[in-house]
């Protein structure tokens, strides 16, 4: 049985005040009786002072002759005297005292030698009565009166009752006041433990505390635990809408606490960290680590800056390093990709030139092929050749329209896309079969490790246009033999983490890496349109996982080829979706 605060209160108050009570009581009653016995043994006293003058007035007839003390003395009174040796000379309640052995060893006669008078309660051993004795020591002998210790001499002896009826009546009386104020206290600590576990369940009740400090007291209490648990309402909801933006944030952060210990990073952070390193990961903690982020590592070693930046270069992309120490020692690092950053002047400024440039050629073969036709003689042999020839470049031309065309549907009209759940695997096992003749002539192995289970909701259609692209990418310029690879190194409650690489040739100046998903741009003359190809597919590719709500980097393999890391969403996309998809 679960004991309140309240009766543990009571408890404790009133095992204390019994404990006082008691001592009170037995203190009193002690020293009552040690007044009474007093009192009785300054009466033995008189008693001994009356022989004793009596005794001095009689001569050498001594003993006889003082019987007759007994007829103004107690008729109870035992009488003995005791010569300096301890001879009894005379005892009125023994008749043969003078067979009596020696007393100069009782107590009461060891008292009075030591202290001129003493007293001791014990049984006779001449009659083996009990007695009350008292003796004095006068400077012949030793006089020694002695009551019979019966019930009425114990009953003279009690102490009286009456004060301890009044201890008891105040000890009641004073638990009725404890049980008063601890009811009090208790019901007002009921109240806010029952407000405490109601505001968890998410209840409300009415406080009745009662009009004095206690109550004040709770009322203040409970005005700051409300205000508290407000206060932590807010903090939650606030630190839930600060992690929401963290994930969409276009920087990588990770949060470390103050002995650099992972506690938070978004998905970004790891995006860009597996740009940078050697290898893929999801472990954030490999920045503490990495030979490439050295700086960074010696700026934790340091006790005296808070602050720091640096820019690292790689891949042919730019990322920033920032990392900023708190007064608690926790820190945050912040990586981010500048490298869009940096070069978007530039790309706006390359794109009507690449647009006029990519169009300019089918075009301008198309004229030629037309006027030659309309302009010379040639026979019906040749004639049909040109034709077909400029057949061909208005193939080329369509083409880049459509591409253009479905990059401008992905940013401008993107709700023209149906939305519906697709199994990746299905996209891929019919990319295959389109793609088989192309693979085969190239000496291509297509594989992909996925779980069965891998679905999303997005539109089948740009999911094609986003493998094929991929694919076709490396038919036209990985080489012979090649494997390509598909997997998911990753996988959270929002995303799908994509691996697709080649072992091909890869791209040797990884300066081109950060802009090959730009529109028509083209790494070499070496790798023109004869390879065929709008210019635009990997713009598709782009476009599209970011119409799924993801990211995508490019980056050299270690062991040769292009890897390709893109995310893309599970869920509905349509609060992902952005108008102006890059």
């Amino acid at each position: 049985m679960k004991i309140s605060y309240r009766q543990k209160l009571f408890l404790y108050f009133s095992v204390l005040f019994v404990l006082f009570t008691i001592s009170i009581i037995v203190f009193e009653r002690v020293r009552e009786k040690k007044y009474k016995t007093q009192a009785l043994e300054e009466k033995l006293e008189a008693y001994t002072d009356i022989i004793h003058a009596q005794v001095f007035q009689i001569d050498s007839d001594l003993i006889p002759k003082s019987f007759w003390l007994q007829t103004i003395l107690p008729n109870d009174l035992r009488i003995t005297l005791i010569n300096n040796q301890g001879k009894v000379l005379y005892d009125n309640s023994i008749d043969s005292f003078y067979n009596l052995n020696n007393h100069i060893d009782r107590p009461e006669i060891i008292d009075a030698t030591n202290n001129g008078k003493g007293s001791h309660i014990r049984l006779s051993n001449s009659n083996q009565h009990k007695y009350l004795y008292f003796a004095k020591k006068f400077d012949t002998l030793y006089i020694r009166v002695a009551l019979p210790y019966n019930i009425q001499l114990q009953q003279v002896l009690q102490p009286d009752n009456v004060s301890l009826y009044f201890i008891l009546l105040f000890f009641i009386v004073f638990l009725f006041f404890i049980h008063i104020a601890t009811s009090k206290l208790g019901k007002t600590i009921r109240q806010l433990r029952d407000y405490v576990l109601n505001s968890d369940k998410n209840k409300k009740m009415q406080l009745q505390f009662p009009n004095d400090e206690i109550g004040e007291i709770g009322s203040k209490i409970a005005d700051n635990y409300f205000q508290l648990k407000e206060s932590k309402r807010i903090i939650l909801l606030e630190r839930q809408k600060l992690l929401q933006h963290i994930q969409v944030l276009e920087e990588g952060i990770c949060f470390l606490s103050f002995n650099r210990a992972i506690e938070f990073h978004n998905g970004l952070f790891i995006q860009n960290l597996n740009n940078i390193i050697d290898y893929t990961t999801n472990d954030a903690s490999i920045i503490l680590s990495d030979s490439k982020f050295q700086e960074l590592q010696n700026f934790f070693a340091q006790n005296n800056i808070r602050y720091f930046e640096n820019i690292i270069h790689i891949q042919g992309k730019i990322f920033s390093v920032r990392a900023h120490i708190f007064e608690d020692n926790s820190s945050e690092i912040i990586l981010t990709d500048v490298t869009k950053k940096e070069k978007t002047k530039q790309l706006k400024q390359e794109m009507t030139g690449n647009i006029a440039h990519e169009l300019r050629t089918p075009i301008t073969s198309i004229r030629g092929y037309l006027e030659t036709v309309l302009n010379q003689h040639l026979d019906s042999a040749k004639q049909k050749y040109f034709i077909e020839r400029a057949f061909q470049q208005t193939l080329v031309l369509s083409e880049i329209i459509q591409d253009m065309s479905l990059i401008t549907k992905m940013e401008e009209a993107h709700s023209l896309f149906s939305l519906e759940t697709i199994n990746v695997q299905y996209i891929l096992i019919k990319l295959k079969d389109d793609l088989q003749s192309q693979l085969l002539s190239h000496k291509i192995e297509f594989n992909w490790y996925l779980p069965n289970n891998v679905a999303l909701k997005g539109n089948s259609n740009l999911l094609y246009a986003l493998f094929r692209n991929l694919t076709e990418n490396v038919i036209r310029y990985a080489g012979e033999n090649v494997k390509i690879n598909v997997s998911i190194f990753k996988e959270d409650t929002e995303y799908y983490y994509f691996s697709y690489f080649d072992t091909g040739k890869g791209i040797q100046d990884e300066i081109h890496l950060s802009r090959i998903f730009e529109r028509f741009y083209r790494i070499g003359e070496g790798r023109t349109r004869e390879l065929g190809g709008s210019g635009l597919g990997l713009s598709i590719v782009k476009n599209a996982v970011q119409f799924h709500g993801g990211k995508i980097i490019a980056k050299n393999r270690k062991e040769g080829g292009l890897e390709f890391l893109f995310t893309l969403k599970k869920e509905e996309l349509e609060r992902w979706l952005s108008p102006n998809l890059e």
